[in-house]
């Protein structure tokens, strides 16, 4: 768990700031996103799948020169 010590003088916003910063550096708020519902597993394969596919399609895009 990130955490933040409030400097002299700082304004808590700016504190704030860099807390939900240093989340999102550790990856915290993409770990909830990733369990707000429940995913079936058939889903998951099926996003899996489509990633890869989404992957390979640019590493031959890259590869024949077209980005």
């Amino acid at each position: 768990m990130p955490h933040v010590k409030i400097r002299d003088g700082e304004p808590f916003e700016r504190a704030f700031r860099r807390f939900i910063k240093s989340c999102e550096k550790c990856g915290l708020f993409a770990e909830v996103r990733k369990h707000q519902r429940y995913m079936k597993p058939s889903e998951a394969r099926k996003r899996k799948s489509a990633a890869a596919r989404r992957k390979i399609r640019k590493l031959i895009r890259i590869q024949q020169g077209l980005i």
